[in-house]
């Protein structure tokens, strides 16, 4: 049976993380101590952010690992971190909300698209980084069917 993409065993509130490498390893190893991915996955994760900045804006970033990263997958998942205090993602990005995907195949383009419609909306990012709950979290993004 497929594991479950987003559980709460996936969602961290209240990181604190000091760099933008330490945050995606965090995002990237929730991912990994799941079984969603091998831990080959993170360094991909890092790299694919040396190529092209994962930040969408809005505070948000996606980390994902690059496209030769497929064979790390095991199971496509999300990991969802807030980090209310925010980190510096350069060029004058400040991320507080970052969402570590791995896909198999081509789901993450399904996931990415739920994942835009919740965070287009300014308001509900920060409902997202201020979030007392992982259930909130949860609801939030099962809403976007």
């Amino acid at each position: 049976m497929a594991k479950d993409i987003l559980t709460t065993d996936n969602i961290r509130l209240g990181a604190d993380l000091g760099t933008k490498e330490e945050a995606i390893r965090f995002t990237g190893n929730i991912l990994v101590d799941n079984g969603y991915v091998d831990n080959t996955y993170v360094d991909k994760m890092l790299e694919r952010e040396e190529v092209t900045s994962t930040y969408i804006g809005n505070n948000v970033a996606i980390p994902h690992g690059t496209e030769d990263a497929k064979a790390a997958v095991k199971e496509t998942g999300l990991s969802i971190v807030t980090a209310p205090e925010g980190i510096d993602f350069g060029s004058g990005n400040t991320v507080k909300l970052l969402i570590g995907i791995a896909g198999k195949g081509n789901e993450h383009l399904e996931i990415l698209s739920k994942i835009a419609l919740v965070c287009a909306e300014e308001e509900n990012v920060e409902k997202l980084v201020q979030a007392q709950s992982k259930q909130e979290i949860l609801d939030m993004f099962a809403e976007v069917n």
